[in-house]
């Protein structure tokens, strides 16, 4: 199976190159901008891609690739940071826009006759994403332009003639993007027909992937698996069970920052999978630790120092940890392959201890959610099980905004078992992405029973979306809205007030914390 490398020089669009790519049928990697082509020629890809990236080529600390990779004879398509990159090495020139270019933009593309760019084959001119305030002002020797956009002249490149034989593209644009009306186009003439490979990647061929790379790493050693009843963990813990079948040891912790009956309910769907697991009531642990903590990165990192510590407890005598860590959770922690800005910590991530007597096993790290859910219908799980809407492996501590309270954590989960009960009867749940409660650190008058209170208030989310990395706000209906929210302040003592969160990711994130 043929692989493509994505280069990753900090975007945080560098994901969803290798996810479009996934879509193609092609087998992806990321790996960081200044991968050597030494492990560049380990990989053996069929093409290599630069990915996008947030500094400016002719800066004195600017990122580049290494100059050995051109000479690989591997296809090559820059993007954006990349198609500067690009142009910098051959000797083109690079400078600031006059004229900053965000959004939707047109590019036209040039048609010489018998010289028609196989990039474009079958490409009209049309809409793209652009997202950039450099551009290319001096084509580089053995290049030529195959498009243009309002501000950027040369904002689709390409070799020709002597140097036409390395096949190095390069985009201003990002293909990669949905509003790049034909950017799957582009990637597959791309790949498919200029680098040649053969898409014969799909979710089986993920699933035997894993399970040979799975058992390579446990060898005969036992494995002990965080698993929390989520789409991610679920799905983590029957992979490894398939390649490694008894080794396989899986915890379930209750740490107070559940769900309603979220444990029973956990328990209940999980049994008939055939899983070995172990419920450990850490409720006191947790929420002792977590006593007048505000600050959401506090929050995280203490939960999961904690999930560490209460595993360790568990343990016999494995020496690895399985968790349901997904690209998604990585890209807003820490920056694994480039560059890219850190968003927030995720407790299974960027809140982990430096030191850990358990060595991880995450075979979903490179995946969304949706490819998740692919591979669990590859395994057989149940549909109810993978189509539950995710939840944060922090639980309601990032729900509960400011500081925690066993009686704040009762009458959010009140509150919210009223929210996806309505969703669920009125056939609105699988309608959404993931939809849930927020209680915050806000009190407001109010009147019940011609007497004045001052009670909490609550925020209702929903959003839309296809991996998470981008989400728009749910437009439930009215009628809907207002049930819940009567619902709510009539049956939940404590809240005297229901909003409905309107933003979008970015520039807000789908969790308030």
């Amino acid at each position: 199976m043929q692989s493509v490398l994505v280069l990753d020089f900090g975007s945080q669009y560098t994901q969803l190159i290798a996810r479009r790519i996934r879509e193609l049928g092609i087998y992806s990697e990321i790996l960081p901008y200044n991968t050597s082509p030494v492990t560049v020629r380990e990989h053996n890809p069929g093409a290599i891609i630069l990915s996008g990236g947030p500094t400016s080529v002719y800066d004195e600390s600017a990122i580049l690739p290494d100059p050995g990779i051109f000479s690989l004879g591997i296809p090559i398509l820059g993007i954006c940071y990349g198609l500067q990159a690009i142009a910098k090495h051959f000797g083109g020139e690079v400078a600031s826009s006059s004229k900053q270019e965000f959004g939707r933009a047109k590019i036209l593309i040039k048609r010489d006759g018998d010289h028609e760019s196989m990039l474009f084959h079958n490409i009209p001119d049309s809409d793209v994403w652009m997202s950039h305030g450099d551009k290319v002002t001096r084509l580089p020797e053995g290049f030529r332009v195959t498009a243009s956009s309002g501000n950027s002249e040369m904002c689709a490149l390409e070799t020709y003639g002597s140097k036409g034989a390395l096949k190095i593209y390069a985009l201003q644009f990002h293909p990669e993007v949905q509003h790049t009306l034909y950017g799957r186009q582009l990637l597959s003439n791309f790949l498919i027909d200029i680098a040649g490979i053969k898409p014969d990647w799909s979710s089986k061929s993920f699933i035997d992937h894993q399970i040979d790379e799975i058992r390579r790493k446990a060898g005969n050693e036992t494995v002990i698996c965080g698993i929390s009843g989520g789409v991610d963990s679920t799905v983590a813990a029957v992979l490894v069970s398939k390649a490694i079948g008894k080794q396989l040891h899986c915890v379930f912790v209750d740490n107070g920052l559940l769900r309603k009956n979220e444990a029973e309910r956990v328990m209940s769907f999980l049994k008939p999978l055939g899983l070995k697991i172990t419920l450990a009531n850490s409720t006191d642990l947790f929420l002792n630790r977590l006593k007048s903590v505000a600050s959401p990165e506090k929050k995280r990192k203490i939960i999961g120092r904690t999930f560490i510590q209460v595993f360790e407890e568990h343990m016999h005598q494995e020496k690895f940890l399985v968790q349901g860590t997904l690209y998604p959770d990585v890209i807003e922690s820490i920056s694994v392959k480039g560059p890219s800005e850190t968003i927030k910590s995720h407790h299974n991530v960027g809140g982990l201890p430096k030191r850990m007597k358990l060595k991880l096993i995450e075979p979903l790290r490179e995946l969304f959610k949706d490819e998740v859910r692919s591979v669990g219908r590859e395994l057989g799980i149940a549909e109810d099980i993978l189509m539950r809407h995710p939840f944060p492996g922090p639980g309601l501590a990032v729900r509960v905004l400011g500081s925690i309270t066993r009686e704040r954590l009762d009458i959010l989960r009140e509150a919210d078992e009223i929210y996806i009960d309505e969703l669920k009867t009125s056939g609105l749940y699988q309608q959404v992405w993931q939809a849930f409660s927020v209680l915050l650190p806000v009190q407001s008058v109010g009147v019940m029973g011609d007497k004045r209170t001052y009670e909490n208030v609550l925020a209702l989310r929903a959003v839309e979306s296809s991996d998470g990395m981008t989400a728009d706000w749910a437009p439930l209906p009215h009628d809907f809205l207002a049930r819940v929210s009567n619902r709510i302040i009539n049956e939940v003592r404590g809240i005297n007030r229901v909003a409905y969160d309107i933003s979008s990711k970015p520039p807000a994130t789908i969790e308030w914390e």
